[in-house]
Order: C-alpha cells, then sequence, then structure tokens
C-alpha cells in the first residue's frame, strides 16, 4: 500500500520554526523516525519511507503554501496514490495549542494551502490532519501570529503533539482513518 504524506508550510529559511509550518515539522518528525531522507524533486523535498509493508511519499511542498494543491496533485498522479491514501498535515488557528484534529473530508476553513489543494483535486473528501496552533494574537494580528514563533512556554507542548501526530499518521495508515480519528482527536 502507497500513502502520500503531505506537510503544508512555506520554504524559506525566515519560515522556519513558525506556526504556519507545523505541517513541514511533522513531516520532518516521520521521516526522521523512519530513517528517510529528502530530494529536491518536482515541486518538493520528497522523501520515501518503508515501514510495516507501507510505501509513504512524504511531501513538504515548494511551491508555498497558496499553491500546495499544485505538489500534492502532481505526487498523487506520479505516483499513483488513492485520494483516501493521501493525508495532509496543517495549522490550524482554530483549535488548541496542541489538540490535533483528523477529518477525512471537510471545508478549507480559511486554509490557504487547502483552498488550493480542494482545487486542485476538484474535491474536498481527503484526509487531513490539523495541528492547533491556538489563536492568541490581537485583532488584525493574524498574519504576524501565524507566521510567528512558538513562545518558548508552547515547546513542550508542540514537542509532544509531534510525537503524537506521527503516531497519528501511522495509525492512519495501519489502521484506517476512523480508528486514528477516535485515538488522535482530542
Amino acid at each position: 500500500m502507497k500513502f502520500l504524506i503531505a506537510g503544508l508550510g512555506n520554504i524559506g529559511n525566515e519560515y522556519d520554526a513558525t506556526r504556519h509550518n507545523i505541517g513541514f515539522e511533522v513531516a520532518d518528525a516521520f521521516v526522521l523516525k523512519h530513517g528517510g531522507n529528502y530530494a529536491l524533486d518536482r515541486h518538493a523535498f520528497m522523501s520515501e519511507v518503508r515501514w510495516k509493508g507501507r510505501t509513504f511519499i512524504v511531501l513538504k511542498p515548494t511551491t508555498y503554501m497558496n499553491l500546495s494543491g499544485k505538489a500534492v496533485k502532481y505526487w498523487m498522479d506520479k505516483e499513483k496514490i488513492a485520494l483516501e491514501n493521501i493525508l495532509v498535515i496543517m495549522d490550524d488557528l482554530a483549535l488548541p495549542v496542541g489538540t490535533l484534529r483528523l477529518r477525512g473530508s471537510g471545508s478549507d476553513a480559511g486554509h490557504n494551502g487547502l483552498k488550493s489543494i480542494q482545487q486542485t483535486l476538484m474535491t474536498d473528501k481527503y484526509p487531513r490532519l490539523r495541528f492547533g496552533i491556538g489563536n492568541d494574537f490581537p485583532k488584525g494580528r493574524q498574519v504576524e501570529f501565524v507566521l510567528g514563533k512558538w513562545k518558548p512556554s508552547e515547546m513542550p507542548v508542540i514537542k509532544e503533539t509531534l510525537l503524537k501526530s506521527v503516531d497519528a499518521i501511522e495509525c492512519f495508515a495501519t489502521q484506517g482513518i476512523s480508528k486514528a480519528m477516535n485515538v488522535y482527536n482530542t
């Protein structure tokens, strides 16, 4: 079985370790745990990881957030991966810091990465893992907050949730979306 794991974020040092790049961090944690390496390829940094008889194509799109759909669609088609075997990972302002929410489908909720993927795939029926980043920012400062770094006080929760995210990906791939939702939706 083949899976596409797409961690969303923006390339460039200025975006490293920002809330908006948590999808990249989850992808990195998964690849690191399973001994993979990234190579720059078409529209993404890509790593191929094998685990428990499954192949994972792990992406960090180089298209920037707003064009994430281009990378996801390209790799889905190239690797012949079914829609239900993709998992998109991204930040979510609507969830408290450290909260995970797995869904088999749903709206883009204003997230530009999801909006791009839904427009490109012409459906919202694909699995996603939302990683809560909270919404502790003054009115009108959303962009600064999302592109900002984690507070030192948040780091223990972020590190723990990164590990849970990797476990959630593994559960999704081995036991399916329903079981993973039951276990990891907190």
